[in-house]
C-alpha cells in the first residue's frame, strides 16, 4: 500500500477508487498480508495482488464495490478447473473496499507519517461499510474495543487482524479488522547457540520478531542451525550488542535473551545490556544455583542490586517446561506478559474483561 498511496490520493479528489489489500494469506503466496491494488471506474489498475493470478477477479469486484459502496471479501485458493485460484498452492484473502474524497484527510495523515519515516498503523474493519483508524506509538484512544489489540501489533512491527472471528455478537463491538502496519520489526537478539536459542528462534519468528542470534563460536553458530532465525552473528555477543547500539539498531522494542550457561558470555553480555538506555527485555536462561551465582560475578563487576534486579532469570513462567520447544513457549509468554504488564495467571482464576483496556 505504501508504494501506491500517493497515486490514490491524486486520484481521490476528482474520482472514486476500489482498494483491494491481502488481509490474510495461509501457506505459499505470491505477495504478504497489506499488498494493494487500486482500481479505478474507469478499469485503470494500480498494483498488483499476486502477478497475474486473481487481478481479473479483483477488479471484477471492484467495480461492483465502486458502483453499490459495500466492501467485499474474497477468499482464493489453490487453483482447480472451476475457479480462481493460486498455482503456489496456498490461500489468501482480499478485501475491496471504496475510497472516495471523505477519505482524503486520514490517507493524507498517513501518508505524511509514511513520508517522514514514523511508525505508523492504519486499521480497517472488515465491515460493508468499513471504519478506519490510524494508531500511532504512545497514543492509545478507545476505538471499538480494538486499540489495544492494534496497538500491540504496532508494537510488535507486523500487520495482523484482530477482533472477533465469528459471527458471535461480539463482532458488532468489536468487528474483524485488519491492521497494517509501517514499522520494522521489533528484534529478539539471543546470544548463545544451542537448541534452546534454535526453539526460541522459530516461536519468535511466528510472533513477528526480527531474530539475531549471536555467539562467538564459529562451529555452532551457522544458518544451517537455525534456520527460522533473521540473522547468524559469529562475535562475542557484548560486542555485537555495543556495536548494533552505536549504529542506532537497538530500541526499547529490543528483546535481549541470554542463553549461554557460561560465565565468559554471561556475565559481558548482560553487563552490555544493562547499561543500554532503551529495551524491552533482557532474561537470562539457568537455574536458580546459576543465577546467584551469576548475580555475584555482576555485583563483583560493579553493577548495583537495583541495575541487576532488571534482568528476568530464572528466564520463562512456570508451566514445568523441560524440552527446548516446552521451554521457548514458557519464555515467550512471560516476555508478552512483561510487555502488556500482564499478570501471566491463568484465565479462569481472574476476573472481568480477558482483554483489558
Amino acid at each position: 500500500m505504501r508504494d501506491l498511496l500517493g497515486q490514490v490520493l491524486d486520484l481521490l479528489p476528482g474520482r472514486p477508487v476500489a482498494l483491494a489489500r491481502i488481509v490474510d494469506r495461509t501457506g505459499a503466496g505470491p505477495r504478504d498480508t497489506g499488498a494493494a491494488m487500486a482500481i479505478t471506474a474507469d478499469g485503470r489498475v494500480i498494483g498488483s495482488l499476486s502477478g497475474g493470478c486473481v487481478e481479473s477477479a479483483i477488479v471484477t469486484t471492484a467495480g461492483q464495490v465502486l458502483h453499490d459502496g459495500h466492501a467485499s471479501t474474497e477468499r482464493f485458493a489453490a487453483d482447480d478447473e472451476f475457479t480462481v485460484g493460486l498455482p503456489c498452492g496456498g490461500e489468501i484473502e482480499v478485501f475491496v473496499e471504496r475510497l472516495d474524497h471523505t477519505d482524503l484527510p486520514l490517507l493524507g495523515d498517513l501518508y505524511s507519517a509514511l513520508t517522514a519515516h514514523q511508525p505508523v498503523a492504519y486499521a480497517t474493519t472488515l465491515e460493508a461499510t468499513p471504519d478506519r483508524k490510524l494508531l500511532r506509538p504512545g497514543r492509545i484512544d478507545p476505538w471499538r474495543g480494538l486499540d489495544q489489540d492494534a496497538t500491540a501489533l504496532l508494537t510488535a512491527g507486523h500487520n495482523g487482524l484482530i477482533g472477533a472471528q465469528d459471527c458471535t455478537p461480539a463482532a458488532a463491538t468489536r468487528p474483524r479488522t485488519f491492521v497494517q502496519v509501517f514499522r520494522s520489526p521489533a528484534r529478539m537478539i539471543l546470544a548463545g547457540a544451542n537448541d534452546y536459542t534454535r526453539a526460541l528462534t522459530v516461536t519468535a519468528a511466528q510472533l513477528g520478531y526480527h531474530v539475531t542470534v549471536v555467539d562467538a563460536r564459529e562451529t555452532f553458530t551457522t544458518p544451517a542451525r537455525f534456520p527460522a532465525a533473521d540473522e547468524v552473528i559469529v562475535d562475542w555477543p557484548h560486542r555485537y550488542l555495543a556495536a548494533e547500539h552505536r549504529a542506532g539498531r537497538i530500541d526499547n522494542r529490543t528483546v535481549i535473551c541470554v542463553l549461554t550457561h557460561d560465565p565468559k558470555f554471561d556475565i559481558p553480555t548482560l553487563t552490555t545490556a544493562l547499561h543500554l538506555p532503551a529495551i524491552a527485555f533482557l532474561g537470562a536462561l539457568g537455574s536458580r544455583q546459576a543465577h546467584t551465582n551469576r548475580t555475584r560475578r555482576l555485583h563483583e563487576a560493579g553493577l548495583t542490586a537495583t541495575e541487576i534486579s532488571r534482568i528476568r532469570s530464572p528466564l520463562g513462567l512456570d508451566i514445568a517446561a523441560h524440552t527446548p520447544e516446552e521451554t521457548a513457549i514458557s519464555i515467550l509468554a512471560q516476555i508478552l506478559a512483561d510487555r502488556a504488564g500482564a499478570t501471566a495467571r491463568p484465565l479462569h482464576t481472574t476476573h472481568g474483561p480477558i482483554h483489558q483496556r
